[in-house]
């Protein structure tokens, strides 16, 4: 828009249409594209930021900056933050100030005589769906546990009982939107309130406190608003309850190994911002000194199960279990030296587990079930090993014989398989086999010399 006047001039013509139109001209005008968009573009506008839509409007229709000259003009902005954005980014001048914001004022007042198209209905429709999805995007679910702590506050100066009796912040939201009248709280009330506190001891209880209640009286107007405020508490935790329940199908849906891994709730807050896995449990199980190697391994665990729910054809949990034991075992072998399994053993029991269609805890006891196998098998061998020992054992009180016979006997079958002769050979080959065998074995190097020499002298 092209702007010209004083402040003075220009809040003096906010409310004459003729004279703000020769201060304000409309040269153009992009709509948003759904109502989804539009509130992006304000949450971004709230948050100082830039989006992308505004740049590409800002650099399409304005005139490009040059470097080492004097502006020419200046984009006047509400939000001084988007201003600053707008100016790193882009070079774009900003300016925010009086001037700007009564500029501003006179072009929302008179925005649907600039768009011949749009009429007055549609502008407040848009306004005002805008104005209700905004509120609610901005509503923090801790406000929940300070409108609870508000509502405590108000109803006990009326119940002040009720606190003592009933602990859970959503079931006294409930108590308070149904007790209007505490004086008028009978026996027949009992089942009604059973029915909310899950508890017909306590429905009993909290009609008897009713009775001899030293609360005040309020004013019609008092309870009324209490009752309002209980009623946005209750909605508001049913709300959160119904969206948790969505993120949880949802997440399973899309990314089952990830939530296996770190959960619905911070998988989510990882997909739609990167860098909250410091927030992980498992790094605060860690000790100092290992929390940056326990938030590292975390990151890379929670990218390899990102990659298998991307690739994978099949929908399973079993990868992001694997991977969740994975970084249990390293705090374990951080903290109490527990050596972990190999990747690639892990990932086998992975697939092992997908294939067969067994579950974590059928692997479990599979994997339980062969370490006792082994166990078991190896105590098997060890004994046989030992019987095997005692029977090699020589024996000195076997029928008088002397302690030698058992190696004689020995080494007597082990020669015997050298008596085996092929029947091609010649009878001189034949009767050196037999005498060599027959000879004793030389005990030293020497004497088999001495033995083999004569061999061969009594051959000649």
């Amino acid at each position: 828009m092209q702007i010209g006047q004083s402040v003075d001039a220009v809040r003096s013509s906010v409310l004459d249409l003729d004279r703000f139109g020769k201060a304000v001209k409309l040269t153009a005008f992009t709509p948003f594209s759904s109502a989804v968009d539009a509130l992006n573009q304000c949450n971004a506008i709230s948050e100082g930021i830039m989006t992308d839509e505004l740049r590409t409007f800002l650099e399409l229709n304005l005139p490009k900056p040059k470097e080492g000259k004097k502006d020419e003009y200046c984009l006047g902005v509400v939000e001084p933050k988007v201003g600053s954005h707008i100016s790193e980014v882009t070079g774009i001048p900003c300016q925010s100030n009086e001037l700007v914001h009564e500029l501003l004022r006179g072009v929302r007042l008179h925005f649907d005589r600039f768009i011949n198209e749009l009429k007055d209905s549609d502008l407040e429709k848009a306004q005002l769906g805008l104005g209700h999805s905004y509120s609610r995007a901005k509503v923090k679910f801790n406000d929940i546990n300070s409108f609870s702590m508000r509502l405590r506050e108000w109803f006990s100066w009326y119940f002040p009982e009720l606190v003592e009796i009933v602990n859970d912040n959503y079931i006294y939201a409930r108590l308070a939107k149904f007790i209007v009248n505490k004086s008028e709280l009978v026996e027949l009330y009992i089942t009604p309130l059973a029915d909310i506190v899950g508890n017909k001891d306590k429905a009993k209880e909290i009609v008897k406190a009713a009775k001899v209640s030293n609360g005040q009286d309020l004013s019609q107007l008092d309870l009324i608003t209490i009752q309002q405020l209980a009623q946005r508490v209750v909605y508001l935790s049913e709300y959160r309850e119904n969206l948790y329940e969505y993120l949880v199908t949802k997440m399973n849906d899309i990314a089952p190994n990830l939530t296996s891994l770190i959960g619905e709730v911070v998988g989510a807050r990882l997909i739609s911002h990167a860098g909250l896995a410091k927030y992980m449990a498992f790094v605060g199980r860690a000790s100092t000194k290992n929390k940056g190697r326990m938030a590292r391994y975390l990151a890379n665990k929670c990218s390899i199960a990102s990659r298998i729910d991307c690739y994978s054809e099949a929908s399973t949990s079993v990868f992001g279990q694997k991977l969740r034991e994975q970084v249990e075992e390293r705090v374990d072998f951080y903290e109490m030296g527990v050596a972990p399994r190999k990747n690639l053993d892990v990932m086998k029991a992975a697939i092992d587990s997908m294939v067969n269609g067994t579950s974590i805890d059928d692997d479990d006891n599979e994997r339980t079930d062969a370490s006792s196998k082994k166990s078991k098998k190896k105590k098997s061998k060890t004994e046989a090993n030992g019987d095997a020992m005692d029977v090699d054992k020589p024996s000195n009180d076997v029928d008088g014989a002397e302690p030698g016979t058992e190696k004689k006997k020995k080494k007597h079958k082990l020669e015997e398989p050298r008596e085996h002769v092929d029947e091609n050979e010649t009878p001189k080959k034949k009767k050196k086999r037999y005498q060599v065998s027959k000879e004793a074995e030389p005990k030293t190097a020497t004497e088999g010399k001495k033995k083999k020499k004569k061999t061969m002298a009594d051959d000649e």
